[in-house]
C-alpha cells in the first residue's frame, strides 16, 4: 500500500497546490484532496498535508515536499 498524502482544498488555494502537483508525479504515493481536513488554525497559518494521518508542514511548497519525503524516509 502506498503512503496516503491528503491535502485540504483551502490550503491548496493558499499555496500548497504546487506541492500537491509535484507529489502527484510520484507513482509510489496516493495523493488526494478534500474539501476540509478540520485543521483550520494550521491551514490558515502554513502549508501542510496529512501523511498517513500525521500533519507535515512547510513554509513553501518546496519545503513541504521536502518535509514529506523526509518524513516518509524516517517512517518507512
Amino acid at each position: 500500500m502506498n503512503p496516503l498524502i491528503e491535502f485540504c482544498i483551502n490550503n491548496l488555494a493558499n499555496g500548497a497546490q504546487e506541492a500537491m502537483e509535484e507529489l502527484e508525479k510520484d507513482p509510489d504515493l496516493d495523493v488526494v484532496e478534500y474539501g476540509c481536513l478540520s485543521n483550520c488554525g494550521l491551514c490558515s497559518q502554513s502549508l501542510y498535508a496529512l501523511v498517513d494521518g500525521e500533519r507535515i508542514i512547510g513554509d513553501t511548497p518546496k519545503e513541504l515536499v521536502d518535509h514529506i519525503y523526509q518524513h516518509l524516509e524516517e517512517t518507512l
